[in-house]
This record gives structure tokens, sequence and C-alpha cells, in this order.
């Protein structure tokens, strides 16, 4: 399993090449952003036509991941769908996935600003939720700690080989963890834009994501 071992507020943890957080010890696989529905909800919006096959292939690479694992509990990280009417819309294929997944394991899904609404798909609703010395919400809280996040979405960007790559990523530093998005038609926000500047520390690293996770300082 493509993965990059890290430590987070005295935690062993796992940064996975899909996007995933692994927690060994707890057994535990943390996802953000899947953005289920995104293509119905563009074109119910009058936006682009997508190819409508996102949600199908987010949640067969999440269950790729629950499978290697072996998680026992799935925290979502919020923004699980792309609105509350995309959730309504889900078809029953992924209706079925995600029944499937959800069987014989925890299952909690994180309240974000696109889903704040309660999901009415099994597991539990809340608007964070804290294990050990972890909290996992949707959207990093000034002057928070030992916290994780997702909902930027944050991507980098490095030179290699005389060419540009820009991949999701995981920012971390010391008080809190950032999440990139595990939805397939997500977009990424950049580590140098202010935002996530003021967020994290001079010292914060990302974990880009792909096939072979690499470690770098968070570029700004």
């Amino acid at each position: 399993m493509n993965e990059l071992a890290f430590s987070f507020a005295e935690q062993d943890l796992r940064a996975l090449g899909s996007g995933a957080l692994w927690w060994p010890s707890r057994k535990l696989l943390c996802v953000s952003d899947l953005h289920l529905g995104k293509s119905e909800r563009m074109a119910r919006r009058g936006g682009p036509s997508l190819p409508p096959y996102d949600s199908q292939d987010t949640l067969t690479r999440l269950a790729a991941d629950i499978d290697r694992t072996g998680a026992q509990t799935v925290i979502c990280l919020g923004d699980s769908f792309d609105d509350l009417d995309a959730l309504a819309a889900l078809g029953t294929a992924e209706k079925l996935s995600l029944t499937a997944l959800q069987a014989g394991r925890q299952w909690i899904w994180i309240e974000g600003n696109h889903d704040p609404g309660p999901i009415n798909l099994g597991g539990t609703h809340l608007a964070e939720y804290a294990v050990g010395p972890l909290v996992f919400r949707h959207i990093a809280q000034p002057g928070g700690h030992d916290e994780i996040s997702g909902h930027y979405h944050p991507k980098t960007r490095i030179r290699a080989r005389g060419r540009t790559i820009t991949r999701p990523a995981f920012l971390i530093d010391n008080a809190r963890l950032i999440l990139p998005a595990y939805g397939t038609y997500t977009g990424g926000l950049r580590s140098s834009e202010k935002v996530l500047n003021d967020l994290m520390s001079d010292r914060a690293m990302a974990i880009l994501t792909g096939p072979h996770p690499q470690i770098i300082p968070m570029p700004r």
C-alpha cells in the first residue's frame, strides 16, 4: 500500500497515496470532501456537462482503501455530497455501494458547508468528532489544536525533472492537519494561497499524494 508514515499529536498516522488518512492503532480511515453527486449538481444548475460516473468512481476508490486497511471506523470529514439535492439524487447503485461499505463498521458523517443537514444513509451525523487526542471537523478553527479537517482541498506544486507537477496534498504542522479532497471531480487550492498560509505555521509540511507520497516543506 502506497503510504507515508508520520506523527501528529503523538499519534502514528499514515497518509495514503489516494488522499485518505489511516490511523492504524484505531483502525480508523478518514476521507474528506467526497463531493458525491457533483456532476449531477453541475448539470442541474446549468453548468458544463461532465460524465456522470464521479460518484461511483469515488466510492470504488474508497472501497479499495477500506479493503486494504481493514478499517473498522470510517470518518467522512464533511462535504461528502455536493449539496443536499445531490444527496437526494444519488443513484441506486451508489446507495447500495454505501450500504455495503457501512456494513459491520462504525461510519461517521461530519457536517460540511455543502451538506449541513442530516444524512439519511446510515451511520452517525455529527458536527465534529473527538477520539483520543484528536478532533475531526470540516473546517479548521483559528486557535484549533490537534485537529484534523478538510474543506480547502489543498494542493501543491513542485518542480521535478524539468517539469511542474501539481498534486493534492496533506498539510501538517504542530497544531493541525488538513486533508486533500478525495472526490473525483474536486479541484484544489494551492498551498501558497493566503488563507492556507494564515492557518499553517511557518514550519508546516506538505505530503503530496500519488503513487509515491512525498513530504516536503509546504510551498508558500
